[in-house]
């Protein structure tokens, strides 16, 4: 298993809320939201919290055991997306028993959807953005 060390939310610009058990992980530097499965949902609480993702392997799902290869490439897709970063010096956490439950009880395959209809708004943040002399909404320049 390629991804197997520990993680952290990869930037202050990375956040995160959930809303019925899905999660929704929102950047604020592209604008860009990214929602997960039941079984995402779970494994980012479990990634983003220090667990690494090779204690996550055999965990049992309502459609089967997570394996290496499934959580290598979710955890790939984090990476590649700027919302999680590898910690070489991070404290791993152990599989809380109730995510393993929450787990169990996940019926969709690890998946990741991306959004971008909101970008523009969310790019032209006009509360956090304020330019004294210039007023808002100050638009953020692309670095």
């Amino acid at each position: 298993m390629r991804q197997s060390g520990v993680y952290a939310i990869a930037s202050k610009d990375i956040v995160f809320e959930s809303f019925d058990g899905e999660a929704v992980v929102l950047d604020l530097t592209t604008g860009k939201y990214f929602g997960f499965s039941d079984s995402g949902s779970r494994l980012w609480d479990a990634l983003s919290s220090g667990v690494p993702a090779s204690e996550l392997v055999g965990a049992a799902t309502g459609i089967g055991a997570l394996d290496a290869a499934a959580i290598d490439g979710f955890v790939s897709q984090l990476l590649e997306f700027g919302l999680l970063a590898a910690v070489t010096d991070g404290v791993a956490r152990p599989v809380p028993s109730e995510l393993l439950a929450q787990l169990a009880a996940a019926g969709e395959p690890l998946k990741v959807d991306i959004h971008d209809d909101l970008a523009d708004l969310i790019v032209v943040d006009p509360i956090h953005e304020v330019e004294e002399p210039l007023g808002w909404p100050a638009v953020k320049q692309a670095n």
